[in-house]
């Protein structure tokens, strides 16, 4: 029955990686994360919840509100998108209280990356950013789902192979 569990996890963790991928790469495309993406990973974290590899409830339930708190605050001052705010919510599910400083920092890193390769793909663009002090629109530039879903994607995997069935 262990390795019936085991196929499932994996089989859970490649879907969740699968949608993770679909809502970054929907987000450099379009600048959108479908809704779909966000319901899809919800109903994952259902999966991973029976299979017993997620964190326990109340900490999915409580990592979720925090960073649904956080970046509905972000959405509101125009930082980040809705869509931003609900993959790295849903993503709250999985990482659990435990890992989620390691999702932020992961998250973090990730964004930082990208806005550097924004600006050095974009030389003209950086240098009217730094006569303006930083008032450039810059932030419609780099799509942060890919951060979420790079971020998830480590957590998720670090956590299923640093806790075997």
């Amino acid at each position: 029955m262990s390795e019936l569990i085991n196929v499932a996890r994996w089989a859970t963790i490649l879907l969740v990686c699968t949608v993770l991928v679909i809502a970054g790469a929907s987000d450099v495309r379009t600048r959108r994360i479908p809704n779909w993406a966000v319901v899809a990973m919800i109903g994952l974290f259902g999966a991973w919840f029976f299979v017993g590899s997620s964190p326990p409830l109340l900490s999915a339930l409580g990592a979720a509100m925090i960073i649904f708190f956080c970046s509905f605050s972000l959405y509101a001052f125009g930082i980040v998108g809705a869509g931003d705010s609900k993959l790295a919510t849903a993503m709250g599910l999985f990482v659990g209280i435990a890992q989620l400083p390691e999702f932020i920092l992961y998250m973090s890193l990730t964004g930082g990356a990208l806005a550097l390769c924004t600006l050095a793909a974009q030389p003209t663009r950086a240098f009217v950013m730094l006569q303006l002090r930083g008032k450039g629109a810059l932030d419609k530039a780099v799509p942060y789902g890919v951060a979420i879903a790079v971020a998830g994607a480590i957590v998720l995997l670090r956590s299923a192979i640093q806790r075997p069935l």
